[in-house]
């Protein structure tokens, strides 16, 4: 078994995180993820994926302030931890073997 099991979608979704800092919220996540990876993202996979890694200690989360334009609900805010860290990490360093591993002929398919 993987030290740090991490799938491609949480992957992705972690890297957002790490990208938005300290606005990545729900929301804001989806769109950054549409935006970068070109298709649609259901609320549902994302929820599902960020609660997931929070019981798996790759995020934390916490609660900002209210907010009017919201009805007074606050955002919830997630954060990779130290852990999210070095699973990202472990996941780069796994893809960059596996890329410097390919003989250059396996690619020259010109």
């Amino acid at each position: 078994m993987k030290k740090y099991p991490l799938g491609e979608f949480e992957e992705v979704v972690l890297l957002t995180v790490g990208v938005l800092y300290n606005d990545a919220y729900g929301v804001r996540i989806k769109d950054e993820l549409e935006k970068r990876l070109e298709r649609r993202i259901s609320v549902g996979a994302l929820q599902s994926a960020l609660r997931r890694m929070e019981s798996k200690g790759y995020l934390e989360s916490k609660f900002g302030e209210k907010t009017n334009e919201r009805g007074g609900k606050r955002k919830r805010y997630f954060f990779i931890t130290s852990y999210g860290k070095k699973a990202l990490e472990s996941s780069r360093d796994v893809r960059n073997n596996l890329w410097n591993d390919i003989p250059n002929i396996a690619l020259d398919l010109d």
